[in-house]
């Protein structure tokens, strides 16, 4: 009898926090009733080229990268996967500021208010 070897699953393309995933958590609890999840893409943007974009998703996408997490779905725009590979995502928060912070290995350079980077 062959034996049946099983492929590993494919990893994300990006790595989610624990912050990150509470975060998303915490949208999810407050979306808008059509929401099936956050959406992580990268408009073209600022002044190094491209941003990261993190909004609410009413729709599926055929080439998007779905990540279940335990406070729902994560999903990562298909033309954006490329710009994120080996990215992690974090959740920040201190007296001044509060966001979605990004390790980008692709990205060669960021402007100087660190709202877009370039890859």
């Amino acid at each position: 009898m062959a034996e049946t070897k099983t492929r590993p699953a494919p990893k994300a393309a990006v790595v989610l926090t624990a912050a990150a995933e509470q975060r998303i958590a915490d949208l999810m609890a407050q979306a808008p009733e059509d929401a099936i999840g956050v959406k992580l893409s990268t408009p073209r943007r600022g002044c190094s080229g491209l941003a990261y974009s993190v909004d609410y998703v009413s729709e599926e996408k055929a080439f998007d990268e779905k990540i279940e997490t335990p406070g729902g779905t994560f999903y990562i725009d298909g033309a954006s996967v490329l710009y994120l590979i080996g990215s992690t995502m974090d959740w920040r928060e201190d007296d001044f500021t509060a966001g979605f912070v990004f390790e980008n290995p692709n990205a060669k350079g960021a402007c100087g208010c660190g709202e877009s980077f370039m890859v």
